[in-house]
């Protein structure tokens, strides 16, 4: 059975950090390109950051320099690092998985994080 498991989220003044995790099962992370999504109330899902098959990373500008995202084969799971949190990072954090070819696509969702930035 897949699943894609987010956890970590917590309620966090600005400039703190906090670690998110995504523990998979059912298959193998380093062969999917892992992605964090959020989506904050009354706005469009965004993505985060992502991290290839081959390891490299990609962030949204938002994030750039605040946020690494970084994998652990061994134990099939995919991290968020947030440093210097700000309201604006106030959301639900999600896991995606997603694999695809040229003629078929598979993806995978977690049920999601709360994230809350305040004071």
């Amino acid at each position: 059975q897949v699943q894609l498991v987010e956890s970590g989220g917590d309620l966090v003044q600005p400039g703190g950090s906090l670690r998110l995790s995504c523990a998979a099962s059912g298959f193998t992370v380093s062969t999917f390109a892992m992605s964090w999504y959020r989506q904050a109330p009354g706005k469009e899902r965004e993505l985060v950051a992502a991290i290839t098959s081959a390891g490299s990373s990609t962030y949204a500008d938002s994030v750039k320099g605040r946020f690494t995202i970084s994998r652990d084969n061994a134990k099939n799971t995919v991290y968020l690092q947030m440093n210097s949190l700000k309201p604006e990072d106030t959301a639900v954090y999600y896991c995606n998985a997603d694999r695809r070819s040229a003629s078929w696509r598979t993806y995978y969702w977690g049920q999601g994080t709360q994230v809350t930035v305040s004071s």
